[in-house]
């Protein structure tokens, strides 16, 4: 997959765990889509070093899908916790 694939693929990952944490963001839309950009290459990069999973070049694999959004996941909540009180 070519670097634009990955921001979209991104973006998209990021508005699922958008969807799965619903509630308020300390950054907003943008910040939301930014770590979701960022939880898909982290992903990605995870599961090609780590889980023995190289990701493939095809756009619609379920792995790279699981692996893009579940790094927005943890991106989000880690994000969360770090600056979830400053909107107070």
């Amino acid at each position: 997959m070519t670097i634009i694939s990955w921001i979209i693929l991104g973006l998209l990952a990021g508005a699922i765990a958008k969807f799965l944490l619903p509630g308020r963001d300390p950054g907003g839309l943008i910040g939301t889509t930014l770590i979701g950009v960022a939880g898909a290459f982290i992903g990605g990069w995870i599961s090609a070093r780590w889980m023995d999973h190289p990701i493939t070049k095809d756009f619609y694999d379920g792995a790279t899908w699981a692996a893009a959004v579940g790094g927005s996941l943890v991106l989000l909540i880690a994000y969360r916790l770090l600056f979830g009180n400053s909107r107070d």
